[in-house]
């Protein structure tokens, strides 16, 4: 593994991103707009092979690159293999988007400790290991961004143990960018409020969908194309003042 120091910013129509958690949810729909914006997109995941191709078949048939890699993010040399793969295919990597995470909800009286290691296992270890390999990977003019929640500041009871995840995902961010200082690249973090991804609707009636859906002033629930849409900004020449930063993407939640 080398670090690339390489002063001139790779043209956007041979740039290359790798997205963790890739296949479903906020994850596909950052992996499509990517690949939208000209990217070659390396769409992880974990388990679930099918969801992954079918987004990398929804890429590649509106011509678009894209190629599906496992990988846990949160083991170092599945991490490791998953960039060799991204340079292997595309020449190199401009954009890392970490947005695989694990998320159970408990009150922190009854929460079972092997959910809480979970957690932590790919929240934080996983982002560490990931952002480890893009601090050492990422080309001139790149960006990494992982993701928070909206949670952290909200302070909903039963997130505990999640938004304690996501926290360390916030104290890490500056912290990475000022260690890339004259690298050129940015590095931010995106804390979605309420997403209609099938995370969040599962195990949640009617009525708590449409109470947590008018809680922001704009009263609806964010589609993972609204956050996607943060997210590509971000790693755009467009936002590449941005640096070091938390977005909360909530739609007004305080």
């Amino acid at each position: 593994m080398t670090t690339n120091t390489n002063q001139h910013p790779t043209p956007a129509a041979r740039r290359v991103a790798v997205v963790t958690g890739g296949s479903r949810g906020i994850g596909r729909a950052v992996s499509r707009k990517l690949a939208e914006d000209g990217l070659a997109v390396v769409v992880n995941y974990a388990r679930d092979a099918a969801s992954a191709e079918e987004t990398v078949a929804a890429i590649t048939g509106a011509g678009g690159r894209a190629v599906a890699v496992p990988a846990d993010v949160a083991e170092e040399k599945e991490v490791v293999a998953l960039f060799d793969r991204a340079e292997a295919e595309f020449g190199g990597v401009d954009v890392v988007v970490n947005s695989a995470g694990r998320m159970t909800l408990s009150t922190i009286a009854d929460l079972d400790l092997a959910a809480l290691d979970a957690m932590h296992r790919t929240n934080i270890r996983g982002t560490f290991v990931v952002a480890q390999q893009a601090a050492r990977r990422l080309r001139a003019g790149g960006t990494f961004v992982g993701f928070s929640t909206s949670v952290v500041g909200t302070q909903f009871p039963g997130y505990g143990a999640y938004v304690a995840s996501k926290g360390a995902v916030e104290a890490m961010t500056l912290v990475l960018a000022r260690e890339l200082r004259g690298r050129d690249i940015t590095v931010n973090t995106v804390a979605p409020g309420p997403t209609a991804t099938d995370l969040f609707l599962a195990d949640k009636t009617p009525e708590q969908i449409d109470r947590l859906a008018k809680t922001p002033p704009l009263e609806r629930l964010g589609t993972p194309e609204d956050i996607a849409a943060v997210v590509a900004f971000l790693s755009s020449p467009a936002g590449h003042w941005v640096n070091g930063q938390v977005l909360r993407a909530n739609g007004g939640l305080v």
